[in-house]
């Protein structure tokens, strides 16, 4: 089974960031946020076996253009599979309710 190496975009970053910082500056609520941050990074680099288990895109950005989407929990990761290079790169890291 091959191994792929896992990037998080600038945008990404960003994202677990901002995702951070709201649950503990303003829900007031470190602890939480750092739960949350350690599960979704566990979750993202899990990616590098098996990148093709999460399903295409197929609604909303970034739909029907070969990007992918990881479900965490209310936060969906999207990111795409570069073959060629055997890269996981995740292009952003969205709150979404409903998992979509």
């Amino acid at each position: 089974m091959d191994n792929y190496e896992v990037l998080l975009s600038p945008r990404a970053l960003r994202d677990l960031d901002a995702i951070y910082a709201y649950i503990a500056d303003v829900l007031l609520e470190p602890t939480i946020a750092d739960s949350l941050l350690n599960e979704l990074e566990s979750r993202i680099l899990s990616l590098e076996q098996m990148p093709y288990r999460c399903p295409m895109r197929r609604i909303r950005a970034y739909a029907n253009r070969a990007y992918r989407q990881l479900l965490i929990k209310n936060y969906t990761a999207i990111y795409r599979v570069d073959e060629e290079k055997k890269q996981v790169v995740i292009i952003t890291v969205r709150y979404s309710r409903s998992n979509l």
